[in-house]
């Protein structure tokens, strides 16, 4: 499983456009073939930046998604609210620690 991480700083007059477009489009996330999970973020001490982090299937799943008209529609405007350049991570996970029996 790969699991996407996105991080992007908005200007602060955009980040409650951002919010409710994010919502908007969850679903629509969720449905590409692929997708497992997607969720949004706020980095508590700038509250001008957010990180959507999603699980995927393949990085073929997620490459097809990044392709779609949808994302280069969700993309462009997205885009057009940043401050600063956004960053990106694709990731595999090697230990998972979420149910520890003590």
């Amino acid at each position: 499983m790969l699991i996407r991480i996105v991080k992007m700083t908005f200007d602060k007059g955009n980040t409650a456009t951002f919010i409710e477009s994010f919502k908007s489009v969850q679903k629509s996330i969720l449905d590409f073939k692929g997708c497992h999970h997607v969720e949004l973020l706020r980095d508590d001490n700038n509250l001008n930046i957010f990180f959507t982090y999603s699980y995927w299937d393949t990085e073929e799943d997620l490459n097809e998604y990044r392709k779609s008209d949808f994302f280069q529609e969700v993309w462009s405007r997205t885009k057009s609210w940043f401050s600063e350049k956004p960053e990106a991570w694709s990731l595999n996970r090697i230990v998972d620690m979420t149910s520890i029996n003590h």
